[in-house]
């Protein structure tokens, strides 16, 4: 016998790292002017309008997103806690390699994009604990964000 699914059930599952794109994108556009629409999401991806349809058509599928063609697509509930979960993984990335590594902004953000798919949720948690670590040391008068930038420089004369 076959279990009916859930309504839930599509939406829990993993997202490929390809729709979790499309889901914060979809987030950023909405937040800028309330829904995101099919061709700013494939410019900003840099993507063909056809991919952005079969996306958004995974996406309404998993109730993600509610979606019809030629119209505004706008996250539902889940697919807005979806893409918070997203965006606070490359918010903690993204301030690993800026505010600890020291990175240039631009050379960060590209960064964190990439490997917000690649790193589990246990290394983000870890990374998150090492950047609050290092704010807690900070605050106690050890700079450590100062002790690396000079380690760094030191390893490079050598």
């Amino acid at each position: 016998m076959r279990r009916k699914t859930n309504q839930t059930d599509s939406a829990l599952k993993p997202l490929s790292d390809s729709l979790e794109d499309y889901i914060e994108t979809i987030y950023n556009l909405s937040k800028e002017s309330q829904a995101a629409h099919s061709k700013d999401i494939a410019a900003i991806l840099g993507v063909k309008r056809p991919s952005v349809t079969g996306a958004l058509r995974l996406l309404k599928k998993r109730k993600l997103a509610n979606y019809t063609p030629y119209g505004a697509v706008t996250l539902t509930v889940a697919g807005k806690k979806a893409a918070a979960e997203v965006i606070r993984k490359h918010t903690i990335l993204n301030s690993f390699f800026a505010d600890i590594l020291g990175l240039k902004q631009d050379i960060a953000q590209k960064t964190a994009c990439r490997a917000e798919h690649a790193l589990g949720e246990q290394v983000v948690k870890k990374l998150l604990h090492f950047i609050e670590f290092v704010a807690e040391e900070s605050s106690n008068g050890v700079d450590m964000k100062v002790k690396f930038k000079k380690y760094c420089k030191r390893k490079s004369k050598l």
